[in-house]
C-alpha cells in the first residue's frame, strides 16, 4: 500500500486515544503554508517510499488513471497535485510531442524533483511538460482549456472538495473527463481493517526509518474522513459533471473517480 500523500489544503488530524495509554501526538496543519513545508520536507524520498510501500503497484494504478482520463495524441492536459510528476509523465506519453501537459502543485520542492526527473528523460514527449506552482481550488487557467485532467492523491485532503471539483469542471472542455485516483473509503469492514493494519504496521514503521513517521501517521484518519465512492459520484454531479463513476481497484484499497463534463 502506498503512502501517497498529495495534500493541498489544511487539515487537522488527531490520533485515537486508548483508555490505557497516553494520547498520541497530534499532527496539526493549520494552513496551506504549513502543509507546503511538510511536502517540501518529504520531497527527496517521496518516490522511493511510494515504490517501497506499494511494491511498485502504484505505477499500475496510475496507468489506469491516465487511461480513464481519455487523453489522446495532441491533447492539452492537466495533472493536479502532480507531486514529483508520475502522472504528468504518463500523460505526456499519451499526448506525445504535439500535445501539452501542465503539472500543478503547491510544493516548490516537489516541482523541483519533477523538473529534475524531466531533465533526465530523453524522449521528446517529456519536453511538452510545464510545471506550475499553484492551488487546486483556485486554478490559474481559462474556462474550457483542457482535454483531460488527472489528480492523484489530492482530493482526499482538499478542505473544499466541491470547489475543487467545480474548478476542474470549469477548466475542462465539454465532453472531456477528469480521472481522480486516491485511497478508497470502503464500506466493507474487512477492507477498512486491512487498510488500518497496513498503515499502522507497515507504512508508519517504514516512514519512521526515513524520519517521517509524523508526516505519514495522519494517513488513516484522512481516509476515514474521505468520501465513499458513491459520495464522490454525487460530489461530481453536484459540481456540474454530466456523469460520474467510481471504480474500486486493488481489492478495494484504492479507488478512481471518472467524471465527464
Amino acid at each position: 500500500m502506498a503512502a501517497l500523500l498529495g495534500i493541498v489544503s489544511p487539515v487537522t488530524i488527531t490520533g485515537k486515544l486508548s483508555l490505557n495509554s497516553r494520547p498520541r501526538r497530534r499532527l496539526v496543519v493549520k494552513c496551506s503554508k504549513e502543509r507546503r513545508i511538510l511536502f517540501n520536507r518529504i520531497a527527496p524520498v517521496y518516490d522511493n517510499l511510494n515504490d517501497l510501500l506499494s511494491l511498485g503497484q502504484h505505477r499500475i494504478w496510475k496507468n489506469m488513471t491516465v487511461s480513464w482520463s481519455g487523453a489522446r495524441t495532441g491533447d492539452n492536459v492537466l495533472d493536479l497535485c502532480c507531486g514529483s510528476g508520475d502522472l504528468a509523465f504518463l500523460l505526456s506519453e499519451k499526448v506525445g510531442s504535439t500535445g501539452k501537459v501542465l503539472g500543478l502543485d503547491f510544493s516548490s520542492e516537489q516541482l523541483a524533483v519533477a523538473s529534475s526527473r524531466q531533465s533526465l528523460k530523453a524522449r521528446s514527449c517529456y519536453k511538452c511538460i510545464e510545471w506550475i506552482e499553484g492551488d487546486a481550488i483556485d486554478l490559474p487557467f481559462d474556462d474550457c482549456e483542457f482535454d483531460a485532467i488527472t489528480m492523484g492523491y489530492g482530493l482526499r485532503n482538499v478542505v473544499d472538495r466541491l470547489r475543487a471539483m467545480k474548478e476542474m469542471y470549469r477548466v475542462l472542455k465539454p465532453g472531456s473527463r477528469v480521472s481522480i485516483l486516491d485511497f478508497n473509503k470502503s464500506n466493507q469492514s474487512v477492507t477498512t481493517f486491512m487498510q488500518d493494519w497496513m498503515i499502522d504496521n507497515v507504512v508508519v514503521p517504514v516512514a519512521t526509518v526515513y524520519g517521517l513517521a509524523k508526516e505519514y501517521e495522519y494517513l488513516k484518519y484522512s481516509i476515514n474522513g474521505y468520501l465513499t465512492g458513491e459520495e464522490l459520484e454525487t460530489l461530481a454531479l453536484e459540481a456540474g459533471f454530466s456523469s460520474a463513476c467510481h471504480y474500486e481497484i486493488s481489492g478495494g484499497f484504492m479507488g478512481n473517480l471518472v467524471a465527464e463534463r
